[in-house]
């Protein structure tokens, strides 16, 4: 049983750090209303920018016109419409998912093993996708269910294998506690990291489409690809924020939680495969784009406090509008990786992280 003064504690603690109970309810809807507003931008430039520039109001009569049937009147060429719908259309919106995907994971590892530098490839799934991607490349077979594509789908698998022999390590004689969960991680993916080694050098043609998928992008994005996606990111990012009252009680500690009525190796265990899961089905059709998972829920929990309930949404969108900016200025620069922009913009924040982390910012 526990005391008056450690409820009083926990509440305290797991109340987010804001003035009072209105200014709790304003600031994260003032914040989900600009986001909302500046996704809806960022998705139209996406649309909108290109080698083939489509002004932003024939933009929104296309999609318009194939998306709700409205007939506002045709001002646009059969090429830009082409463009639009089948090439940008899903392109952006793939990025959309990824993001929503990363964000929410990285928010979830961060919560769930207490650790502010976690980001969603801690438990091996990058090298897990990465190994899968590689063994696709160099493997005689070229075709797989529907169009989602070997590559694609060997990488989703990896990455799913990889955390499942993580955890199961883990937990032989170290009951899955969080230290021996993390040191299994590291340890499995410096493996996977290995055999990535030895399937790049006797890759030989191939090696330049590894590297592609290693840096990550979404030129290959895809209709199928989008819609083999979305559920999965998608299911596991609401069931997630669904046990927000769990990854709450891990911030605590896990004895605090099992206090608070907390299942928590069950919990555990359903929030690292949930977020594992969203993170196999984003790298599968972005490949290897880091820092996403990182920034985007610390940004959130600069401007709203540590609540999972009020993290988890924001941070799903921030993580969408980052990773469409990021997407349409790899376009503009020149087509270079995704993972580039990502990590230009990732590694000042991560070094200023560590900073924080020093004067003593926590979760």
């Amino acid at each position: 049983m526990s005391t008056p003064a450690a409820s009083a504690t926990v509440g305290a603690r797991t109340r987010p750090r804001l003035g009072t109970r209105s200014s709790l309810l304003r600031r994260p809807a003032v914040l989900a209303g600009v986001g909302i507003g500046a996704l809806i931008v960022a998705l139209v430039a996406g649309v909108a920018a290109g080698s083939v520039y489509v002004p932003p109001g024939d933009t929104l009569a296309i999609l318009a016109h194939r998306l709700l049937g409205l007939d506002l009147g045709v001002t646009w060429t059969q090429a830009q419409e082409t463009i639009v719908v089948d090439l940008r259309l899903p392109r952006v919106l793939t990025a959309m998912t990824v993001g929503v995907g990363l964000a929410v994971a990285g928010a979830t590892f961060q919560g769930v093993l207490r650790n502010p530098l976690a980001d969603p490839y801690v438990l091996g799934t990058a090298s897990g996708a990465a190994l899968g991607a590689a063994v696709a490349v160099i493997v005689p077979v070229r075709t797989v269910v529907l169009e989602f594509g070997l590559l694609h789908g060997l990488a989703f698998l990896g990455a799913l294998g990889a955390v499942f022999v993580v955890y199961r390590l883990s937990r032989v004689g170290g009951h899955g506690q969080m230290t021996s969960l993390l040191l299994t991680g590291y340890a499995v993916g410096s493996l996977l990291a290995a055999g990535l080694s030895m399937a790049m050098y006797v890759s030989g043609a191939g090696l330049r489409q590894i590297f592609t998928y290693l840096l990550g992008g979404f030129e290959a994005a895809s209709w199928v690809r989008f819609a083999t996606a979305l559920p999965l990111v998608l299911g596991a990012s609401v069931l997630i924020m669904a046990r927000a009252r769990s990854l709450n009680g891990f911030l605590l500690g896990e004895e605090a939680a099992a206090h608070l009525g907390v299942d928590v190796r069950r919990e555990r265990a359903i929030l690292l495969g949930l977020a594992s899961l969203a993170t196999a089905a984003a790298v599968a059709v972005s490949g290897l784009i880091g820092f996403v998972g990182l920034v985007a829920p610390h940004v959130v929990r600069l401007a709203v406090g540590p609540n999972a309930r009020v993290v988890l949404p924001l941070a799903a969108l921030f993580g969408a509008i980052l990773m469409v900016a990021a997407d349409l200025a790899a376009r503009l620069v020149g087509e270079i990786p995704v993972g580039v922009v990502t990590a230009v913009i990732g590694a000042p924040f991560f070094l200023s992280l560590l900073r924080r982390t020093r004067a003593g910012y926590e979760l």
